[in-house]
């Protein structure tokens, strides 16, 4: 028998799902380590999808999805965002965001070309940078500036065989997030540059302490850039399987072509209950935002009083927490942790190089679950004999 794909041999297998699959083979285990919100799915949105089934409409879609789909998408963009995509030609609906960033990649690259990543960075990119061929280019970004990306280290690590960049703002598993103004420095450097820019921005709502900004307000390289979004974080529905992208009128025809190939196209009893999300949801967005947002203050008020001192996020559902005084690495602390104290967490090196000292928490869970994790983690610190 022949071997495998050598990409796919030496790829690693994902470090969030290796610390879930640990915890859920234990008792009594507090998992703040998936990044899956608690709250069900809105009835109205269930009841929408239901009612598609009652009618018969279990059929294929357009390869794009289902035009009022597109145009409810485009319509949230457009009054949210200030973003402005056809919904014929500019849209495609897919089977999550993490459809989108394998399709996106496929769709950009040669073999050999080269895809800006930041460190840490969600775990889905490499593989899917390296599955189309591509070789990855690391930014490093550093707690001291808030995991924003600087325009400097920007320029220096584009190339002339740099194709694309993967951002992700607000960040998993940062929590950070980059402003207007942040954007504007940027994009003298893309639009000289002429690479692409994918913008995964599925934690969009989830923007706490200022107004989400996108590289797609911008006109003068809206051409450049491919937005990533879907419903699984805002309108938790992540059993749902429903993402889209957003791109210039050539970048999605070259893109739907991959689509249409491998997908299909998108559930579609997913897509009506979608559209109801959209129409009639964002009130359930909002809820669920503000319980984030007090979890956020209590987890991180609590994280900082033991001494594990994190940036406050200012987007997401995550944590990353400093370990580095307490003199374990990442991965040590959380086996201890979930060993002694039946507590998951996420070693920051899952998220790459550079996410080594740092643990990611995620409280997309009760405020119960929190706070019991939060005085497992205190004990925890108290028999290592940890200094502040």
């Amino acid at each position: 028998m022949k071997p495998i794909s050598t990409v796919v041999e030496q790829m690693k297998p994902s470090g969030i799902r290796k610390f879930f699959d640990l915890a859920s083979t234990m008792d009594d285990v507090i998992s703040l380590g998936v990044g899956e919100p608690d709250f069900a799915t809105p009835w109205h949105i269930c009841q929408a999808a239901m009612q598609s089934l009652a009618d018969g409409k279990t059929h294929y879609t357009a390869n794009r999805g289902l035009l009022e789909l597109r145009e409810e998408i485009a319509k949230f963009h457009h009054e949210h965002y200030d973003q402005n995509y056809d919904p014929k030609t500019e849209i495609v609906v897919t089977v999550g965001g993490s459809e989108g960033i394998d399709i996106s990649m496929r769709a950009l690259l040669n073999p050999g070309d080269e895809v800006i990543v930041m460190d840490p960075n969600y775990v889905a990119y490499e593989p899917a940078v390296a599955l189309a061929g591509g070789v990855c280019v690391p930014i490093v970004l550093t707690k001291e500036n808030e995991f924003k990306l600087k325009p400097e280290d920007l320029k220096a690590a584009i190339t002339d065989k740099t194709k694309a960049m993967i951002i992700n703002f607000p960040s998993n598993p940062t929590g950070g997030v980059m402003t207007y103004d942040d954007y504007a420095k940027l994009v003298p450097i893309i639009k000289e540059s002429g690479i692409y820019v994918v913008s995964d921005e599925i934690y969009a709502e989830l923007s706490f302490d200022q107004k989400f900004a996108s590289l797609a307000q911008f006109n003068e390289v809206r051409d450049q850039i491919i937005v990533i979004n879907g419903f699984s974080k805002a309108f938790a529905m992540t059993g749902w399987r429903l993402g889209y992208i957003l791109a210039d009128a050539p970048v999605s025809k070259a893109i739907t072509k991959i689509h249409q190939y491998v997908i299909m196209s998108a559930p579609v009893t997913s897509q009506y209950a979608a559209i109801e999300a959209l129409k009639n949801g964002y009130p359930d967005v909002e809820m669920m935002r503000e319980e984030y947002l007090h979890r956020r203050n209590l987890l991180v008020n609590r994280l900082n009083a033991m001494g594990l001192h994190t940036n406050m996020p200012h987007g997401t559902f995550y944590v990353f927490a400093d370990i580095r005084k307490t003199g374990m690495d990442c991965e040590t602390f959380c086996n201890e942790l979930l060993e002694k104290e039946h507590v998951a967490c996420i070693p920051g090196n899952a998220f790459g190089e550079h996410g080594e000292g740092f643990i990611r928490i995620s409280y997309a869970y009760s405020l119960n679950h929190i706070k019991e994790a939060c005085v497992r983690i205190q004990h925890f610190l108290e028999s290592i004999h940890y200094q502040k």
